[in-house]
């Protein structure tokens, strides 16, 4: 059942694949802001995954957040998203980004309850 309060962790640590330079947002080796953004999009979709019913899934569909420090190469980081809302198929979490210097991000996310076959019938 989809209660407030679900969470969940994702971890990554800062290499040349996830900076800025490589993703293309930028032009330094430092933990890029897509890769931030897909971290907590993954913590996300993790703390609700056990919960839906069978042969459904989330998809995200807003992502308002901060990336407020850089983290550079070899940094651990890790985020954390909790459920603070359910209306009906509609998810609304909490999310943040820290490593070992404090927070790196913080944000609002929502992701939708679709059911995965008709989700995908409607690619072409």
């Amino acid at each position: 059942m989809l209660e407030k309060g679900l969470s969940a962790q994702s971890r990554t640590t800062v290499c040349r694949e996830n900076t800025a330079a490589r993703m293309g947002s930028g032009d330094m080796e430092v933990f890029a802001t897509p890769a931030m953004m897909a971290l907590m999009e993954n913590a996300a979709m993790t703390a609700v995954a056990a919960e839906l019913p069978e042969g459904s899934t989330t998809v995200g569909a807003e992502m308002n957040a901060t990336h407020i420090k850089p983290s550079g190469l070899g940094a651990e980081i890790a985020a954390t998203a909790v459920l603070t809302e359910v209306e009906g198929r509609k998810l609304t979490f909490n999310v943040g980004a820290r490593d070992a210097g404090g927070m790196i991000g913080e944000g609002v996310h929502i992701r939708y309850v679709v059911d995965r076959r008709k989700f995908m019938d409607k690619v072409k």
